[in-house]
């Protein structure tokens, strides 16, 4: 059994996505970030850097339980506990998801968060606003052009593609209209179209 610790955000969003996908049975803790539940020391204990999500596996290395914090992280981790399911084992192929996993983990995540933030702050500053949304319709357009000539981020649906979805699924909130990126809303209607997908952005529910 797999104890996540999540909210309803695009990172906490990618692992249970995963785990929907991977039909691994875990238990979910809303961790609500708006009322800093991030903040108690209990969960500090799981997650040293105070962010979701996490997870506990009661089942971890060794038969012990193990805590892990970092969505890519826990990424990686569920696909080698599943046997390496959407990571490939082929060199190449391989290191073709880690480079556009890591694409989403340094660019795509931490671009589209900044331009939801200042988009929605109370004080509005232009600079900041038009750095971020500038940026994030960049990222748009290394995933158009990638779309465009890939069905998906590399090679057959991988944990690439799992990342990615949530944040592409916020497009409004940063005010990029899909129809400007014909490619990147092909994946994101076929992603989307998953039943396991569509279960894990359930997670926890809207309320």
């Amino acid at each position: 059994m797999i104890d996540l610790y999540t909210w309803r955000t695009p990172n906490g969003r990618k692992v249970s996505v995963m785990l929907e996908e991977l039909e691994m049975p875990y238990a979910v803790h809303p961790v609500n970030i708006g009322k800093d539940e991030q903040f108690a020391p209990d969960f500090l204990a799981i997650s040293p850097n105070n962010k979701i999500p996490a997870i506990v596996d009661q089942d971890g290395p060794g038969g012990k339980p193990y805590s892990l914090f970092e969505s890519g992280a826990i990424l990686l981790y569920l696909s080698e506990k599943s046997g390496g399911r959407f990571l490939p084992e082929e060199s190449r192929a391989r290191h073709d998801v880690l480079q556009w996993l890591m694409f989403q983990m340094g660019g795509v995540g931490p671009m589209f968060g900044q331009a939801h933030h200042f988009l929605g702050a109370k004080e509005q500053v232009p600079y900041a606003i038009n750095r971020y949304k500038n940026e994030t319709r960049r990222l748009y357009g290394v995933m158009e052009k990638r779309f465009s000539e890939h069905e998906y981020l590399a090679g057959d649906y991988s944990v690439a593609d799992i990342a990615t979805y949530p944040w592409v699924g916020r497009h409004e909130r940063h005010e990029v209209d899909l129809a400007d990126f014909p490619s990147v809303k092909r994946w994101f209607d076929m992603i989307g179209a998953r039943p396991a997908v569509q279960r894990g952005m359930e997670v926890p529910p809207d309320g």
